[in-house]
């Protein structure tokens, strides 16, 4: 087993790793900007290592100072968590190079993903049902061409590289198309280097179900069941539930194997996610696929009971699972609220400022991952999560009766935040009975939003 893993992230993962890696007598060694020189994940650290200035292309996303600090402090290991350079694989080829282990999967497998068209493309071999769409589309002739054989529109704009909601725009009418595609590229070009797009036929409103796995060197592959992460805002995911209420068991099962089959096909090892859009008659579609941890892994970790960044880290050392599939049974309701420095009111505009005071609730089943404490400064630099709520329960309905009480409970004070529309939106009947898909929240969003 390593004995020591650097962390290639900040905020909450950072601190959630952090804390997997002592469970199992790991030193970490945390990475921080200079905005972030007090922040949480470098006081729990076992070292820390300053990597640059407060803008991520100069800290975060700065892989030669990122290997330094793992070579100079002697790291076995790294562990990216989500976003800025987990997959990225020119810093997976670099780490590996200088003989650091990186916990996640294969650099091809990550590049083989990352383009959603050529991943699209990679599922339908594997028998993994897809949206109907197309590869990469040259231009606006192109595109328009491409729609009339789809069928016509509604059609989805996708950037190719694209990922946590950014690089997508609908296109309900062929006078627009023009537009949509000019941003959309734009959009991808500047986010991710990257400015091809494709088209997906528009399902409109449907459920987003993503299924987790785990493998290891050794053949073995277990899935964890599924998320239902469907209330969402500009494609950003902010509630995410496990089980997925409304599943039929049948599908369930079905999505189950076309997961493990195609990631047995690709000799996939680690920790990952496929993601599927499903229509009001339970018919899925691959979307794409996460090679990395996620956001949401503590709603599977609460059903489950397992523990997936120990689990990543115990396979990038070359163990094997802890856990069989036979023995993978999910107990009970989990539900996770993103909780973002943002305003709601004003289009979700991002907040910065001092955290004055912070009040964690609690209680029998509650979780809170967040790198909040009193004195913390919220700054422009970085994304608005600044903590995730967790409640686990015998039943969906004990979990919305636990999620409201720990709303309550939770404050924060110094900034502006979404908890007030999370409270709305488990008061509002129809997510109580269920009965919601991606388009929820432009209805919830007329309800009051206070506590």
């Amino acid at each position: 087993m390593f004995k020591k893993i650097l962390i290639a992230n900040r905020g909450e993962i950072a601190i959630r790793i952090i804390r997997a890696a002592k469970s199992m007598g790991i030193d970490t060694v945390a990475i921080y900007s200079t905005a972030d020189k007090d922040a949480l994940h470098v006081q729990l650290a076992t070292q820390a290592v300053c990597v640059g200035g407060p803008l991520p292309k100069e800290s975060y996303l700065n892989i030669e100072n990122i290997l330094s600090a793992a070579i100079l402090t002697d790291a076995e290991a790294i562990h990216p968590g989500y976003g800025y350079l987990a997959e990225n694989t020119k810093f997976v080829r670099l780490a590996e190079q200088n003989n650091l282990t990186f916990i996640g999967p294969d650099p091809e497998i990550i590049d083989m993903m990352s383009n959603k068209s050529k991943g699209r493309d990679i599922m339908k071999r594997h028998g993994v049902p897809v949206v109907p769409g197309t590869g990469i589309i040259e231009d606006v002739k192109d595109g328009l061409a491409r729609v009339i054989k789809m069928g016509g529109f509604p059609v989805l704009i996708k950037a190719s590289a694209g990922g946590g909601g950014k690089g997508i725009r609908a296109v309900y009418h062929k006078d627009s198309f023009a537009t949509e595609f000019d941003t959309v590229t734009k959009e991808a070009q500047s986010a991710f280097g990257d400015g091809s797009v494709y088209l997906e036929r528009l399902i409109t409103n449907p459920k987003h179900i993503e299924f987790q796995f785990i493998a290891d060197k050794h053949g073995n592959y277990v899935h964890l069941y599924e998320r239902d992460c469907s209330i969402q805002y500009n494609h950003k995911k902010i509630i995410e539930e496990a089980p997925c209420r409304t599943l039929k068991d049948e599908v369930r099962q079905k999505m189950a194997h076309n997961v493990i089959n195609a990631a047995k096909a690709m000799d996939y090892v680690n920790a990952g996610t496929f993601e599927f859009i499903m229509d009001k008659e339970q018919n899925y579609y691959f979307i794409e696929m996460n090679t990395r941890i996620q956001v949401e892994h503590p709603i599977t970790e609460m059903i489950t009971g397992i523990d997936i960044i120990k689990e990543q880290i115990r396979v990038s050392a070359g163990h094997p699972l802890s856990i069989k599939q036979e023995n993978v049974k999910p107990e009970g309701y989990s539900i996770e609220c993103r909780i973002n420095a943002e305003d709601p009111k004003a289009n979700f505009t991002p907040s910065t400022g001092k955290i004055e005071n912070f009040v964690v609730p609690g209680g029998f089943g509650v979780r809170v991952d967040t790198e909040l404490h009193n004195g913390f400064v919220v700054s422009p630099f970085y994304d608005p999560l600044v903590g995730k709520l967790i409640v686990h329960g015998k039943s969906r309905l004990e979990c919305i009766r636990k999620m409201r009480a720990a709303l309550e409970e939770l404050t924060i004070k110094g900034i502006n935040t979404n908890i007030g529309l999370h409270y709305s939106i488990f008061h509002h009947p129809k997510y109580v009975e269920g009965n919601f898909d991606t388009g929820f929240l432009t209805e919830v969003r007329g309800q009051p939003e206070g506590r």
